[in-house]
């Protein structure tokens, strides 16, 4: 019996994530032949984020509806959406399902590499394969374990799941004045619900409370994060074995990971829907796509959902955003946003204000021990920090050019958010304990490590003129 719940969970969460990559495939209306796997993974990929979404949004009308949670309730008219979207997209691609999938498989398996890269190709996947299967083991096997993760996430989940609908969580004082089961408290009740709701499914599709299995959608989302990653990468010609080997650099982050087996806080979704959010706004201005527009702005709503600090993470994108649109005055205009910002926010901290929890205070304390610590000397990035300080000592010169400049200026911004928060904030006091600096900088880690390799890539574009030219002269002093 127990076995069967199991398998209903998995198909439960497999048609969430077809539904997603049926409305990607719906959306897409670029003409792709069979031979296009790099697409295909990448529609896989993100599919997962864009399913889990929708089906937290559509669980939110259910309640809005008080129609009580239940399998059929949430699960029948996704199916009709997920049929009509595979209709409509049927009709995008030249060549049947099976072939695009077949040359997707081609493209993950790194064909026409030399056999040096092959083999560190098959090491890679290998490394990632084995890891993969041991958090998978962890995921299933470890109750809800985090302590935030039992305070003031599934405290919503368990509340929701037992009450079949979404009900609301107040304030102490809201509590203790308000009717019995009017409203629920715990120790965050402003948190958003996309979360909770994902382990609400979860309990639903089992029939019970199961605080292990519920926590499955955290090693999808690290998993359908990877192909998407890759797919990213690929699009932007890099080649295979780099592409690998930058998605390698985001998965193998003991950080990241960490927050997979030790399932239940919102930092991964979080890192994961901000970076795609990121990247896919970056490519909607190249392409001008509506697909890309439309994909960029659902996550971004759902980043908004996932956590408070959302919004403010949303807003280092836009010095990014202004380089890309307007690349002859963008970096102009960026660097007056972030003087305007810098200024701004330095008048808040005289005001005392508190935004989203954090106290703003006029007194610069940074926390050069703790942040030296975990950036540097702990194991919880490994060298990321390293060599993203490597890359931007060898590709100074390109960091600004049109191509790198956007992305550049996202991961700028998102480090000044970082460092005024530690420094002008009563979040300092956790940075020392090593405890939100590292959930904090899990939202920005997987772009830096994008960033790496596309700086990496401009650096290295740049010397092999530099390096054509010079070959005849060594030639001829030879």
């Amino acid at each position: 019996m127990k076995s069967m719940r199991v398998v209903a969970l998995w198909i439960g969460w497999l048609f969430a994530w077809a539904l997603g990559v049926t409305i990607l495939s719906a959306l897409d209306r670029r003409s792709r032949s069979a031979t296009d796997g790099v697409r295909s993974i990448f529609i896989v990929g993100c599919g997962w984020f864009v399913g889990q979404f929708v089906l937290t949004l559509w669980m939110r009308l259910l309640a809005f509806a008080s129609i009580p949670f239940g399998v059929a309730a949430i699960a029948a008219p996704l199916a009709g959406i997920a049929a009509g979207a595979a209709w409509v997209g049927k009709g995008q691609y030249a060549t049947p399902l099976r072939d695009r999938m077949r040359w997707a498989l081609v493209a993950l398996r790194g064909a026409g590499l030399t056999r040096e890269r092959r083999l560190l190709w098959i090491v890679l996947l290998a490394w990632l394969a084995l890891r993969f299967a041991l958090l998978l083991t962890e995921v299933v096997r470890r109750p809800l374990y985090p302590w935030n993760a039992w305070t003031q996430w599934a405290t919503k989940a368990r509340v929701w799941y037992e009450l079949k609908t979404i009900v609301p969580f107040g304030t102490e004082s809201a509590w203790l004045a308000l009717p019995v089961g009017s409203v629920y408290y715990d120790a965050a009740p402003s948190y958003p619900g996309t979360v909770p709701l994902t382990q609400v499914w979860s309990a639903t599709l089992l029939g019970h409370w199961d605080d292990a299995l519920i926590n499955l959608p955290w090693w999808f989302t690290a998993f359908a994060f990877g192909l998407t990653l890759y797919g990213v990468l690929r699009s932007e010609r890099i080649a295979p074995l780099g592409a690998l080997i930058g998605t390698w650099l985001v998965l193998s982050l003991p950080i990241l990971d960490t927050h997979v087996a030790l399932a239940g806080y919102a930092d991964l979704a979080m890192s994961a829907y901000f970076t795609l959010t990121a990247l896919a706004a970056l490519r909607f201005v190249k392409s001008r796509a509506p697909f890309d527009l439309a994909l960029a702005v659902g996550l971004a709503a759902a980043c908004v959902t996932i956590k408070n600090s959302g919004k403010l993470w949303l807003l280092m994108l836009l010095p990014g955003l202004a380089a890309a649109l307007l690349p002859r005055v963008g970096l102009r205009i960026a660097a007056a946003a972030f003087a305007l910002a810098a200024i701004t926010a330095l008048v808040l901290t005289r005001t005392g204000l508190t935004i989203l929890g954090y106290r703003l205070q006029l007194v610069f304390d940074m926390p050069w021990s703790g942040l030296t610590e975990a950036y540097f000397m702990f194991a919880n990035w490994h060298l990321l920090f390293y060599g993203a300080l490597g890359v931007a000592v060898l590709a100074w010169r390109r960091l600004l050019s049109p191509e790198l400049a956007p992305l550049t200026l996202i991961v700028a911004a998102g480090l000044a958010f970082l460092v005024f928060g530690f420094a002008f904030t009563n979040a300092r006091q956790w940075v020392e304990d090593q405890s939100t600096v590292n959930r904090a900088t899990l939202h920005l880690a997987p772009l830096i490590a994008i960033w790496m390799v596309l700086a990496f890539r401009a650096w290295a574009a740049a010397r092999a003129p530099a390096d054509a030219a010079c070959r005849p002269a060594r030639a001829a002093e030879a």
